[in-house]
């Protein structure tokens, strides 16, 4: 298939644009690539939500039992708020650039070009990793339903299914990607009306508070201990935002970049509500029906991965066990495709403006998608999940380090709404609320879940961030180098 060969560049001026929004160019024989506006505001809710999982609490339901006392349904809730302000800051970014990146572009405008390399060298280990994670799910579940094939054959499975929906384009793998939506949100359908059934026939487990207050005597210091793991299921929302140079009306005429940059804004934001909205329904009932008590859950450690399907079981009956296994199945291997397709658009981006080898900035005139930037970010997962699927520790591992990355993303993007409004724009009169006050509170949330994290994480992070800074350098060098000898 022909390929768009235009030589990469900077996507734009930071200073340029009337409002001060910095416009990818449109795509022709001597501008840098840029991809086709094809998405609608229900195509990125769905990027969104399938990167998140709309039952994403059940694997970490007893551990959050436990955690915070029985008190799960108000963790969540505090997570939705805390995530909130991470939400805003993507909100007001993508209105300054619209384009792929996401908090790569944010930090390169806001903060320059070299935090802009470390944001999205961040933000690539768990863009690269989380997908692994997910699809190594999707492996398990598969195997545990059919047995005599090897998880690590359905994990490749996987990889290979949802990379090739999303070389077809972004429109055909958002048309799928609905479907698989759809089936999941009906599956968590299901739950709670039989949840409500069984509540009205044979009453609650414990009191009609307790998810919210806690059993026994109220801790808030355990609520923030569990709020610090909660927040991490929602870790997908700010994918929508890598899609921003894709929205329909993101660039062009003028008022056009504001419509299409508005549109992903109010995407991301309404993503992360609906999530809220959803974990908190289904933590409140299954805490309501659980056989376990948080106390019990707590002294017995080896029983919270499964606390949720224990309930389901105990509750309702096996069929719904299997039906909320299959549907889990399913969505990883999708919610892996969603972080995939923002994989790809950041490698895009980042190559794009010369941070990365230019092949990947090449744009596929057939489907529209970087076709180079998502099979690399498919060969780097398809090895990381197939390594992991074939150890009895891999899930383990794997889990264990892929978060941190994003997490110093976050802090890099408040940084970017401080350093964009207050010092970037400083001739205009920015909103010490929206433009100092809420980025502030973000990055002291996330700085809070960085310090709460494993020492694996911390340490692989710390890792990870030298050698992005060692690539830095070594990029600055060369530029002087080129500098000095004129070529």
């Amino acid at each position: 298939m022909p390929e768009n060969d235009t030589a990469s560049g900077t996507a734009g001026d930071p200073a340029g644009g009337e409002s001060g929004a910095v416009e990818a160019p449109e795509q022709g024989s001597s501008s840098p690539p840029v991809l086709r506006r094809t998405l609608t505001f229900r195509d990125l809710i769905v990027y969104g939500l399938l990167f998140i999982a709309p039952m994403a609490p059940v694997g970490i339901f007893g551990t959050l039992q436990a955690k915070s006392h029985g008190a799960i349904t108000l963790v969540y809730l505090v997570a939705t708020v805390a995530m909130a302000f991470t939400a805003y800051s993507y909100a007001q970014m993508v209105r300054v650039a619209p384009q792929a990146g996401s908090v790569y572009t944010y930090a390169r405008v806001g903060l320059g070009e070299g935090a802009g390399f470390i944001a999205g060298w961040m933000a690539m280990l768990d863009y690269l990793l989380i997908p692994a994670v997910a699809y190594l799910f999707s492996g398990i579940a598969m195997h545990a339903l059919v047995p005599e094939v090897h998880q690590w054959v359905w994990t490749a499975l996987a990889v290979v299914v949802t990379t090739l929906l999303n070389l077809w384009g972004v429109r055909t793998a958002a048309v799928v990607g609905f479907a698989v939506l759809a089936m999941e949100i009906a599956v968590l359908a299901v739950f709670v009306v039989a949840a409500v059934a069984e509540l009205v026939a044979h009453g609650a487990q414990r009191g009609w508070a307790a998810p919210l207050t806690g059993e026994g005597s109220f801790s808030m210091t355990a609520v923030l201990a569990a709020v610090s793991v909660a927040v991490l299921s929602y870790l997908g929302f700010d994918a929508i935002a890598a899609f921003a140079e894709e929205a329909r009306g993101a660039h062009g005429p003028a008022g056009a970049g504001q419509r299409g940059a508005d549109r992903v804004a109010r995407a991301v934001i309404t993503c992360l509500v609906v999530a809220g909205v959803l974990f908190a329904v289904q933590t409140y009932l299954a805490a309501l029906l659980a056989p376990m008590s948080a106390a019990e859950l707590a002294a017995k450690p080896g029983t919270q991965g499964e606390a949720f399907y224990a309930t389901v079981d105990a509750s309702v009956g096996g069929w719904l066990h299997d039906l909320v296994a299959a549907s889990k199945a399913l969505g990883a291997a999708f919610a892996a495709l969603a972080g995939q397709a923002a994989a790809g658009r950041l490698l895009f981006a980042m190559a794009r403006d010369r941070r990365l080898p230019g092949a990947m900035a090449k744009v596929d005139v057939g489907s529209g998608v970087p076709r180079r930037a998502l099979l690399g970010a498919a060969v780097v997962t398809l090895v990381a999940a197939v390594w992991a699927a074939r150890r009895a520790d891999g899930l383990d591992h794997l889990s264990s380090i892929v978060n941190v990355g994003a997490l110093t993303a976050f802090a890099l993007l408040h940084a970017s709404v401080i350093g964009w409004f207050r010092v970037r724009r400083r001739a205009e009169v920015p909103s010490v609320l929206r433009h100092v006050v809420v980025p502030v509170v973000g990055l002291a949330v996330v700085v809070a879940v960085i310090v709460e994290a494993s020492r694996t994480a911390q340490l692989v992070g710390a890792v990870w961030l030298a050698v992005g800074l060692g690539v830095l350098g070594f990029q600055y060098w060369g530029a002087r180098r080129e500098g000095k000898t004129g070529r």
